[in-house]
Order: structure tokens, then C-alpha cells, then sequence
């Protein structure tokens, strides 16, 4: 039995054009499965038992077919009810190409891959509103770059460590010895989501630890242009103790390889940032420098 059907009745009933749309979209996956199969409506129409006719105005649109009939066309077609009927828009041929590729990558070569993603489509975004976030370990220069970078571009300074304490009402060793490290990472995550939510434009300094967290580095990495301020091992312990603090040597002879070992140990989180500097030879004012022509340089790249 070959079912006809009136499609010119359909159209009178009255549709919206979210319907439309989505009759559209039904028709176009049809024919497109018609063509890459090879068959013609003559053919699909006598293995579905549906009209040519009628078959001809689903692929444009006009025919407003029932279940049943939708079930022997995707049979036949070898598509599945809710790839035919998917309410939204198919993705385009390069999101195809791209998905067929990511298909057969390892949770590794995913994330690598996200990440590489994630520099390239930020980077302009960000680095146009001005949300500027600075990463590495203590030492690198951060708050003294970022403070000054920050009062030259007219923008808010934030540093992440100072803001996790007001929000706490407590200082960053109270919160470690009262809440221990995952009572600090809900601190830091939910501080970092509100100085984002809160600053369209800010310079953002965060704790050298923050890349080891996935959850609040992947939010910084999507929602900052993020610069690491690279700086070997030696540099930081001096630039440290130079500041008065001696905690970092005081009964500890391996302070230095222990340092070494977490400055390797992040190596490949810090690589992740969308720009690097290296400080270890800089002076402050070089520093400044160097982080505000960086910015300059990638404004205009994304101009």
C-alpha cells in the first residue's frame, strides 16, 4: 500500500516558524541520507511504501508526515527516529570532519586537545574585554607585575589569595589548619567564580597552586587570557627571601630540589597559559614591561 497523504492540507493548519524550521530540517536529513545512499525517491518511495509525492514535499519542507511514515522512511534510509527528528540544526561538515577525528582520540589526546582549543578561541575574547589572569609560582612577580600592570591600563587589580581570606574572614593558614586543602579549593573556586561573574576588565593574580585544581583552572583558562610568569627555581627562592620571608629554607636543606620538583611537576599546567613570559632575568620594571607589550601584541594579532 503506498500511503499520499495531502500536504497541502498540512500547510493550511498553520504553522509557526519554529515548525517550519523543523520540517526543514526533517526534510533536508532525508534527502541527504537519500543521496549518500545512493537511492532515488522513485526507489525509496517503493521500499517505504510513501508517495513520491508526498516524499518529494517532506524534502522541501511541506509535508508534515506522521510517525509511521517518518519510521518506514528512516528505515529504509537506515537513520534512527531521533537523529531524524533531533531538534537541533545538524552540525556543519567541519564539525563533522572534527568530531570524526576527536572520536578516536584517548581521554589524554581529548583534554590536550580541549586545551589547544580553548587558547585559540579565548584569546580574543578575553584579551578584548580585558580579563587578564596571571599564573605561577610564589615569587614570579605576580602581585607586584600585576598591581602595576593593572594601574597602567586603568583596570582592577584582584589578587585571588586576598580575596579567598575576606571571604573566609580568615587568613590562608587558618583555612589550611582549620578546613585542610579541600576546605581552600571550595574557598578558591567559588572566589574565582565570583570575580569572574563580578569583572568584565580586571588583572587577576592567582595562588601558584590554583593549575593543579582542573575544575578552577579550566574556569580560568576559558574565562581570562591567562599569562604565566615563568621564572626558574632560583629566581623565585630569591625573590622570596628577598621579601624577608625565610620560612622556605628555615629547617629544610632540600628547599631547593623540593622547589625544583614542583616547578617540573607544574611545568606542562603553567604551558597551558594563553601567553608566556619569562621573569627569571627581569627586573621589575622589565617585568611590567614585557606583560603589558604581550597584551599590546596580542590585542593587535586579534584586531
Amino acid at each position: 500500500m503506498v500511503i499520499h497523504g495531502d500536504p497541502q492540507q498540512d500547510t493550511r493548519r498553520g504553522k509557526t516558524a519554529a515548525d517550519e524550521d523543523f520540517l526543514r530540517r526533517v526534510g533536508d536529513r532525508v534527502r541527504a541520507a537519500r543521496d549518500q545512499l545512493g537511492i532515488t525517491r522513485k526507489k525509496l518511495s517503493e521500499k517505504s511504501g510513501v508517495s513520491e509525492r508526498y516524499l518529494a514535499d517532506l524534502e522541501v519542507g511541506s509535508g508534515n508526515a506522521s510517525l509511521i511514515i517518518l519510521r518506514r522512511i528512516a528505515h529504509v534510509l537506515h537513520l534512527d527516529m531521533e537523529q531524524l527528528l533531533a531538534a537541533q540544526p545538524d552540525p556543519s561538515p567541519e564539525l563533522k570532519a572534527i568530531l570524526t577525528l576527536l572520536a578516536d582520540l584517548t581521554p589524554d589526546q581529548l583534554t590536550a586537545a580541549r586545551h589547544r582549543l580553548q587558547r585559540g578561541l579565548v584569546t580574543t575574547r578575553s584579551i578584548k574585554s580585558g580579563r587578564i589572569a596571571l599564573i605561577g609560582l610564589r615569587g614570579a612577580g605576580k602581585t607586584t607585575v600585576g598591581r602595576a600592570v593593572a594601574d597602567s591600563l586603568a583596570l582592577p587589580f584582584i589578587e585571588l589569595d586576598r580575596e579567598i581570606e575576606r571571604a573566609a574572614g580568615m587568613e590562608l593558614s587558618e583555612i589550611f589548619a582549620l578546613q585542610g586543602k579541600a576546605g581552600f579549593r571550595q574557598h578558591e573556586l567559588r572566589c574565582l567564580t565570583a570575580t569572574i561573574d563580578q569583572h568584565q576588565r580586571a588583572i587577576i593574580a592567582t595562588g601558584g597552586s590554583l593549575v593543579t585544581e582542573p575544575a578552577a583552572f579550566d574556569l580560568l583558562l576559558s574565562n581570562c587570557f591567562v599569562v604565566w610568569l615563568k621564572a626558574d627555581p632560583e629566581s623565585h627562592m630569591n625573590r622570596v627571601m628577598a621579601q624577608g620571608d625565610l620560612r622556605p629554607m628555615a629547617d629544610n636543606p632540600q628547599a631547593m630540589d623540593d622547589l625544583r620538583a614542583i616547578v617540573e611537576s607544574r611545568r606542562a599546567l603553567y604551558s597551558q597559559a594563553h601567553a608566556t613570559i619569562d621573569t627569571s632575568t627581569m627586573t621589575i620594571d622589565q617585568a611590567i614591561a614585557a606583560v603589558r607589550q604581550k597584551l599590546a601584541q596580542v590585542e593587535q594579532d586579534n584586531a
